[in-house]
């Protein structure tokens, strides 16, 4: 009986052993995006916290890599901005059920942890810019297309990517690096419940104050309110928004997509009637909690889900 117990304990050890040589396989792999050193590191923050699962205080920025099943992979991949209202951010560790379902789908996610109100602009403009720059420059590394990358954000993290999908070219996004010479214009861009200006009346005050400070100058507010920077070569854009959002109001993507319309820029945008900020993909709001599903949609009709050799 001794022996029969003492196998099993083996055997149970064999299992744990192995399932925490699985678990550390599969862990994301984390890729700093200045490995040179931080531009203007502020060395007097106290460091990076997770506040109710959320990284305040971000001292160096990264990329969270999430891949697909090769056997599944399309070559196209996106570069990922959680919101938080450029104080807080949310990258977890297993990215997510929206970083599942596009991993699924084929594509690769690169979630980015970029710097916030310690720094405040241009600093998560750098870093997004940045992280466009890295990816693409190693694009065969990560398996993928550097005709296929794209940015997604959503609330504070949409302003960020609709800033990398109008001002890819930015001097402010630059830091004098050689990766400066790779474009990082995103080649599609998906914006959910964004921020998108700092002018009042439609402004996420909170957004705006973290960013550019409580008497930011009107030329700041110009430059950053991005509804006023689009161009007939920004890429094509894809926009979900809500009604009865109470935090970021609809009209900062209704007067985007205008822009983008009246600059002749490809875009769909979805409004609907339901749905609180930061929520949308909840049940309970019906038709709202589609929007992924349209999502997957567009990018397969924009063949970005079909595999490439």
């Amino acid at each position: 009986m001794k022996q029969i117990f003492m196998r099993r304990i083996f055997i149970r050890l064999v299992f744990i052993l192995v399932a925490c040589r699985t678990a550390r396989a599969t862990e994301p792999k984390v890729i700093e995006l200045w490995p040179e050193g931080v531009p203007n590191l502020n060395t007097n923050l106290s460091g990076e916290k997770i506040v109710d699962n959320r990284i305040i205080s971000v001292q160096k920025p990264s990329l969270l890599v999430f891949a697909p099943d090769p056997t599944n992979a399309t070559g196209t991949a996106v570069i990922f901005c959680s919101g938080g209202g450029y104080v807080r951010i949310s990258v977890p560790s297993d990215g997510g059920s929206l970083t599942r379902q596009m991993t699924a789908e084929g594509l690769t996610v690169f979630m980015l942890k970029y710097r916030l109100s310690d720094y405040g602009h241009p600093a998560p403009l750098q870093d997004v810019l940045r992280a466009m720059r890295l990816v693409r420059s190693r694009a065969a590394e990560f398996g993928i297309q550097s005709n296929r990358l794209g940015v997604m954000g959503a609330s504070a993290g949409g302003h960020l990517a609709a800033c990398a999908a109008t001002l890819w070219d930015s001097p402010d996004g630059k830091t004098g690096a050689d990766l400066d010479a790779v474009s990082a214009r995103p080649d599609f861009a998906v914006l959910i419940y964004p921020v998108i200006t700092m002018a009042d009346s439609f402004v996420h005050k909170g957004s705006r104050d973290a960013l550019l400070g409580k008497s930011p100058k009107p030329e700041v507010l110009t430059e950053l309110s991005v509804e006023k920077h689009v161009r007939k070569d920004s890429p094509p854009m894809f926009l979900a928004a809500t009604m009865a959002d109470k935090t970021v109001p609809v009209e900062n993507s209704l007067h985007f997509y205008q822009a983008l319309r009246d600059a002749g820029v490809p875009a769909e945008m979805h409004v609907y009637a339901q749905g609180s900020h930061g929520n949308s993909q909840d049940p309970q709001y019906g038709p709202t909690a589609e929007w992924p599903k349209h999502l997957e949609e567009w990018l397969r009709f924009n063949g970005w889900l079909n595999k490439t050799d």
